[in-house]
């Protein structure tokens, strides 16, 4: 990027919805983009999958269910590739199973906004900036029974968007969070046609204070806490063949804005009310806005039920080394309107394993990793543990 123009046209781009009344946003919304090729090809759904090295981002917990002791990972995803050649998602992950029961991993995620130019007010130009957002992170997974494991995981975020004036300095901002999560497998099945695996997890992600520039108040924001939820289950038809098919629903753990109304009793809903408005919102606090996030929707449960995105996906194996995968993801038209479908594929061989995918949208929502291919390169090595 050449200029500030196409920083506010990125801007834009991550939070296309704003325009909506109640559309939901937060500060570093690049913790919610999937990193890896596998997931995204899937509609970005990983909380109930079969375990990889990028469980980091979906569910620690599956670490604890991986068939491999160690595994390293590195993700490449272009971003707004209509507008910019320079903006990217990038991700490397290593995980390590203790033993049987427990693994520890760790995972740094960077997010870059190319070069900007700056110029003065005659277009001469001052210097150039190069505008970054990062998460790095450390989890550890427990089984507590041979079905069932849970995971915690810490997570430090700094977020260099600010750019210096001649008035304000550009410190960047920072914050933390953590997740909890848990996971459900079965034991393998035995069905008339077929064997099967049932996957269920959850997932409380980025939980932590909000993220602030100046230390305002006022100009405080929420980071993407959020929920998720899923379910897989594995038709294991032979040696060769295994198809999974899985779904995933998420929901923002972050308050709804509300209505503007006349708070100031002037008979007019005005600028003034406005300010109130978002005074008062801003003052909500991370703890307390996690509970208001389920009950504060000014239509109601309607409204709630709004919030809730769901996905649906599939994963198809030929003799554990060739691999394709489809998804679908909704949200509703009132609360962002993204919808967009997926496609996916993977190729492993021996402790190598690539993976790419490809999105395109499904609705007037133009997102910004349309017609995007994404690459994941994963290495698996050390002792292998019995998949169960």
């Amino acid at each position: 990027m050449k200029n500030l123009i196409k920083l506010v046209i990125f801007l834009v781009a991550i939070q296309s919805a704003t325009a909506q009344d109640r559309v939901i946003t937060t500060g570093v919304p690049f913790l919610l983009i999937a990193a890896d090729a596998r997931s995204a090809g899937m509609a970005d759904m990983g909380v109930a999958s079969s375990a990889d090295a990028f469980s980091q981002q979906y569910n620690p917990s599956k670490y604890a269910f991986s068939s491999r002791k160690q595994g390293f990972s590195m993700s490449y995803t272009p971003y707004l590739t209509s507008i910019a050649n320079d903006i990217s998602l990038g991700q490397i992950t290593y995980f390590n199973k203790i033993n049987e029961k427990s693994a520890f991993a760790t995972s740094l995620r960077y997010f870059g906004l190319g070069d900007i130019q700056l110029t003065d007010n005659t277009g001469q130009a001052l210097t150039t900036v190069s505008p970054n957002e990062f998460a790095l992170d450390l989890s550890y997974s427990l089984k507590l029974s041979e079905t069932f494991g849970m995971g915690v995981a810490g997570r430090y975020i700094r977020s260099n968007l600010k750019i210096a004036t001649s008035d304000s300095d550009a410190k960047a901002a920072s914050t933390f969070a953590v997740d909890v999560s848990g996971l459900y497998q079965s034991e393998e099945m035995a069905f008339d046609e077929f064997n099967g695996k049932w996957r269920f997890g959850f997932n409380l992600q980025n939980l932590g204070p909000k993220i602030s520039y100046d230390n305002d108040l006022l100009n405080e924001n929420f980071i993407p806490a959020n929920l998720r939820l899923g379910g897989s289950f594995d038709f294991i038809f032979d040696e060769y063949n295994k198809v999974s098919v899985i779904g995933e629903t998420t929901k923002l753990l972050v308050p709804t804005p509300q209505a503007v109304t006349d708070l100031n009793n002037d008979g007019v809903i005005d600028a003034s009310d406005k300010a109130i408005n978002n005074e008062n919102y801003r003052k909500i606090g991370w703890v307390q806005g996690i509970f208001k996030s389920f009950n504060d929707a000014p239509d109601g449960m309607k409204e709630e039920f709004k919030e809730f995105t769901w996905a649906l996906g599939a994963e198809y194996w030929y003799q554990n080394s060739f691999a394709l995968r489809t998804g679908f993801f909704h949200e509703s038209q009132e609360k962002g309107a993204r919808k967009y479908m997926t496609l996916g594929a993977g190729f492993k061989y021996n402790t190598v394993k690539v993976d790419v995918s490809y999105l395109f949208s499904a609705s007037k929502v133009r997102n910004p990793l349309e017609n995007t291919l994404r690459f994941s390169l994963t290495f698996n090595f050390g002792d292998s543990y019995e998949d169960n």
